[in-house]
């Protein structure tokens, strides 16, 4: 009644080795202690204050060095995280591609601007219709490329998740002038891959 029981045998200590007959790392896996203290020799943080903000400073400034040459290059690893993503990249070489009169407004604004000192009424007329004419035009050129935009993006990525924030990261792309624009332009006018 109360008697053992019987119990399976134990294992062999052959078959607990992975099945690839791979053993293991080979080493013994360091302590606490030992992985702290190796991560502190790694950063080697001085231990006058002027020289540990010196070295900090320096840190800091070969971090974001190393991240813009990552977004410069069009690495996603380095891009912040509004511009990752398929639907992003996709909505940055869909405005890369064309030309738009949003990117001339700061220009026409600037001469607006000068034409202003001109304290005659004829030339402040014909230059506040123009300015009202030209941001119509600028308002109904970015209308038809977000339609033409959206209409795109259904086609390229059907779930409504992916596109979500695309037409406003497309404006606002639309917006800045080429050159300032980050992450860089992959396309040239056109579509074109730049080489």
């Amino acid at each position: 009644m109360f008697g053992r029981r019987d119990q399976p045998p134990a294992p062999d200590p052959s078959t607990l080795l992975p099945a690839d007959g791979e053993a293991g790392k080979g080493r013994p896996t360091p302590s606490r202690r030992e992985a702290e203290a190796a991560r502190k020799q790694q950063i080697k943080i001085p231990k006058d204050p002027k020289a540990a903000k010196k070295a900090a400073r320096e840190r800091d400034r070969e971090a974001r060095a190393r991240q813009r040459q990552g977004m410069m290059a069009g690495d996603e690893r380095y891009m912040p995280i509004r511009d990752q993503g398929a639907a992003r990249s996709f909505t940055r070489d869909f405005v890369d591609a064309r030309f738009t009169l949003a990117e001339v407004f700061i220009f026409v604004a600037v001469g607006v601007l000068l034409l202003g000192f001109i304290k005659q009424q004829t030339v402040q007329t014909w230059v506040s219709i123009g300015f009202f004419a030209f941001t119509a035009m600028i308002a109904v050129d970015m209308i038809v490329l977000l339609v033409q935009l959206s209409t795109r993006a259904k086609k390229q990525f059907p779930d409504p998740k992916d596109r979500k924030g695309i037409l406003l990261y497309g404006a606002l792309r639309t917006l800045q002038l080429r050159r300032l624009r980050l992450p860089p332009p992959r396309v040239k006018r056109g579509g074109a891959p730049k080489t």
